[in-house]
């Protein structure tokens, strides 16, 4: 259980420190107008606002000093020059102890608001730990970063999904990104990683794993209602690197492509044939094909969703990874996915619009002193 004040405490330690003067600032500066201009001026609104901005910015105690403040400042100027006792000087004595009263009420409000959406983000990350659980760092001679980007303010899951997977077969991941937004988008998500760590685990082609997520999504289609039923229809990238660690074997349904990077060059990995995205298979027939390219040590293997590719700048022009990662050598999968992400936001200038994943697995220039893969699981 939370402390009564946690909410709030939480709050103030996000609030600028100079906002939280705003309370004293209102007081003292209504005080002297109040004290140096003719009686029929007053600094009521000052003496108002004083309690109104606590309620906001600061605690329950400080909101209950701040309305004590804002009466004892208005009964001090009125009774210096004499208006105390006139139906003026009652009238707005009581509309500064009203508003104070109305202000430990407001703080209240907003410190029991404060709490729920707290639970909510407690709820949103349990979700995310169980649908999206955080990758381990290393699999063998494999280190592995991930990053989740979420375009909604305060959600921690959308449209985007990642999994990886140590197999019998090597170190298996997959990156999509499902159509639509919403609960439908995240009840595919679902569908897709649990079909995929099932998979994973059976199926000795990711032909084969694809062949199983297109039928999932199929028959999870079926289910939506309205043009979801038809228009659904999940981009993915299926990668695998074998327990030998020297070759990369990858399957892409209309996702973009992924980048193989190595001591500062960049080479982009499109499918050698194009094919349909999970879940529209029905429209025609699709020949998957798996592209394998050789995986020496110190190789970097990094995968991500639209969310990059489709970031734009102020002129909408769009982000372009191979450009801006050509000649920059990272030392680890870590520092590169936050090179990305710090990058993405200099050229956006902040404004995330769409989910965004990254996932980069690397070769370690170790292998022999390594050994062979760990079991994950």
């Amino acid at each position: 259980m939370r402390a009564p004040n946690a909410g709030r405490a939480a709050e103030r330690s996000r609030s600028p420190r100079r906002l939280q003067l705003l309370p004293v600032a209102l007081l003292v500066g209504g005080t002297v107008l109040d004290y140096n201009t003719p009686p029929r001026f007053s600094a009521e609104a000052f003496y108002t606002a004083a309690p109104m901005a606590a309620a906001a910015l600061l605690s329950l105690r400080a909101t209950i000093l701040a309305g004590i403040a804002a009466c004892a400042a208005d009964f001090a100027l009125l009774t210096h020059f004499g208006l105390m006792g006139g139906p003026g000087g009652r009238s707005e004595l009581a509309a500064v102890a009203t508003i104070s009263a109305i202000a430990v009420v407001v703080n209240r409000l907003m410190y029991y608001s404060d709490v729920r959406l707290q639970s909510a983000r407690r709820i949103a990350l349990a979700v995310q730990d169980a649908v999206l659980p955080r990758p381990p760092a290393a699999l063998g001679p494999v280190r592995i970063a991930v990053r989740y980007e979420s375009a909604v303010k305060d959600a921690q899951i959308g449209g985007d999904l990642y999994g990886v997977q140590d197999t019998p077969y090597g170190v298996r991941c997959l990156v999509g990104d499902v159509r639509g937004k919403g609960m439908e988008a995240v009840k595919a998500v679902d569908v897709a990683l649990g079909v995929f760590r099932e998979a994973a685990d059976d199926e000795p082609t990711l032909v084969r794993i694809a062949a199983r997520l297109d039928r999932a999504l199929l028959r999870e289609a079926k289910r939506r209602p309205g043009p979801e039923r038809t228009e659904g229809f999940v981009t993915c990238v299926l990668a695998e690197i074998p327990p030998s660690g020297d070759e990369l074997r990858l399957v892409n349904r209309g996702h973009p492509p992924p980048l193989l990077l190595r001591g500062g060059a960049v080479r982009s990995m499109e499918p050698s044939e194009p094919a349909l995205p999970l879940g529209l298979t029905e429209l025609g027939a699709v020949e998957e094909r798996t592209d394998a390219v050789p995986f020496p040590p110190g190789t970097t293997l990094l995968l991500y969703t639209d969310g990059l590719s489709e970031a734009r700048d102020r002129s909408d022009t769009f982000y372009d990874p191979v450009a801006r990662l050509t000649g920059r050598d990272l030392p680890s999968p870590d520092a590169l996915l936050d090179a990305v992400l710090a990058d993405v936001r200099r050229h956006t200038g902040g404004r995330i619009t769409d989910d965004l994943v990254l996932l980069a697995l690397a070769r370690s220039t170790g292998d022999a002193a390594e050994g062979g893969g760990a079991d994950s699981g």
